[in-house]
């Protein structure tokens, strides 16, 4: 059966079977985005460790929704952590993951500093009408959403994203 397959066919083959898993990904996502304003709401809320951030500002913003309970927010943290002394804000919404006190110690279990914002009934979810987790959003310095990501992204991907912004 695999007498016939030299190098240069497999390599050929794995090219054409992650061509069409990047196709597929890429078709899913832009399926599964939210369908928001492309206007960033003018909001201030305080983080788990009592910070007021405020949504809008004169720099980039990489808003994220992830959750403690999701598998894939946890693979992709350290990719959010390595953003967010890019010159972009980082601010993450930790949805239905329980109290401030339960996500501060998961965020000093895993060695993570960026923004968090405790959104345990769901409500900011709602708001961006975020129904899959992570979702990340990417605003340009007026404010104008750029880029809707639902899913894993990886920390070239995010900061592509982010160069082609400023």
């Amino acid at each position: 059966m695999f007498k016939n397959w030299s190098i240069k066919k497999i390599l050929k083959e794995v090219a054409i079977t992650l061509l069409m898993i990047f196709v597929v990904s890429f078709g899913l996502n832009y399926i599964r985005k939210p369908d928001i304003s492309n206007s960033l709401p003018n909001i201030k809320l305080e983080t788990i460790n009592g910070k007021v951030v405020e949504f809008k500002g004169k720099i980039p913003l990489l808003l994220h929704f992830w959750a403690t309970w999701c598998p894939t927010c946890k693979l992709e943290a350290p990719n959010i952590e390595s953003i967010k002394n890019s010159g972009v804000r980082v601010i993450t919404i930790a949805v239905n993951s329980g109290t401030n006190n339960a996500l501060k110690k998961f965020m000093m279990d895993k060695g993570y500093s960026y923004s968090v914002i405790n959104d345990n009934n769901g409500e900011l979810a709602t708001k961006f009408k975020v129904s899959a987790y992570p979702t990340t959003f990417i605003y340009d310095s007026n404010g104008t959403l750029q880029f809707a990501e639902v899913g894993y992204s990886t920390t070239i991907g995010l900061k592509a994203r982010l160069a082609l912004i400023e």
